[in-house]
């Protein structure tokens, strides 16, 4: 009988002297992944884009010298009143008062940014807390907070946030003692108030299931106390499911705010808002002969909530389970 054939193996290259080999950290996986997605690669460049612009709004106001509530009267026909379409001098063309419309589009940036940012961020700490307590301490808490998140949702939001601003923009202190004084602060508190329950949920739901984990038992037979298992055990395990729902969160509470200054209860009339600006191209169906006043904002809207969605998919694709 014949002896097998032992193929010879060739053995591969080895790494030089002081070379050793090194594992990518969490970081750098997570970077790689999303870089190459293009989609959300676009989304965060647009969004670079926007920011500069919104930031850059008032330099823009002194170099072409028209205010974001300054009235031209060459802008409007003198016949009829009507406004005057994109020129030289005024890029977006003007409103039905004599505005410039990319001056104010600009200022509105600022201001569905910034309402929608900060009402984001308050809506995130309140909800991650409220949804930690609830979820890891059990009991009476839990079901006061997931009871109260339940009326919350249940309500009709579009109505009940119409109450709170014209409640609370009756009076010059606003509401809560001058907490909520009609502006923005007033719809970043309404905004805040309606979002908060979505993201306690998802966290609540989180920590169940964490709280089960053999890293917690093992914290808790150190004599680890509540509060450092809370903010050092599960809060790092869930900042990827936190930082995709809150860049999906951003997008919606730019519509929000948009929604309520459309219906003219958001913002002043004295603040740019792109709600407000597409409610004075549907007012008496301006829109029709004027179709820049719709259509420079409503782009701007639609290009600003489509780069956030882009951006928290590639978040929500690049820190996966499969991949952490």
């Amino acid at each position: 009988m014949s002896q097998p054939v032992l193929e010879e193996i060739t053995p591969g290259p080895v790494p030089e002297d002081g070379a050793a080999i090194r594992g990518r950290s969490t970081w750098e996986l997570f970077r790689a992944r999303f870089v190459k997605d293009r989609a959300a690669m676009t989304g965060a460049a647009i969004i670079v884009v926007l920011l500069l612009l919104a930031a850059a709004a008032p330099l823009f106001s002194r170099l072409l010298h028209h205010g974001p509530n300054q009235l031209f009267d060459s802008m409007v026909t003198p016949d009829l009143g009507l406004p005057k379409g994109p020129n030289g001098k005024f890029w977006f063309g003007g409103d039905q008062v004599g505005r410039d419309v990319f001056v104010r589009t600009l200022y509105g940036a600022r201001t569905s940014l910034i309402v929608a940012l900060v009402a984001t961020g308050l809506a995130t700490v309140s909800g991650v807390t409220v949804g930690m307590l609830a979820g890891f301490r059990g009991g009476v808490f839990d079901t006061l907070i997931s009871r109260s998140a339940d009326i919350v949702l249940s309500m009709p939001v579009i109505l009940f946030a119409i109450g709170i601003a014209s409640v609370c923009s009756v009076k010059a202190d606003g509401c809560l003692g001058g907490l909520l004084q009609p502006g923005l602060s007033l719809v970043i508190g309404i905004i805040a108030f309606f979002t908060w329950p979505n993201i306690a949920r998802i966290v609540r739901g989180q920590v169940l299931s964490l709280r089960e984990k053999e890293f917690i038992e093992a914290s808790r037979s150190l004599g680890a106390r509540t509060g450092r298992i809370m903010f050092r055990e599960l809060l790092p395990n869930l900042i990827a499911p936190v930082v995709v729902y809150t860049t999906l969160m951003i997008p919606n509470n730019i519509l929000f705010e948009a929604a309520l200054s459309y219906l003219g209860v958001g913002v002043p009339q004295s603040t740019p808002s792109w709600g407000r600006m597409l409610a004075d191209a549907t007012s008496g169906q301006l829109f029709t002969y004027a179709w820049w006043m719709m259509l420079f904002p409503g782009a701007f809207l639609l290009l600003t909530t489509l780069s956030f969605n882009l951006v928290g998919d590639g978040l929500r694709d690049a820190l996966g389970p499969a991949e952490r």
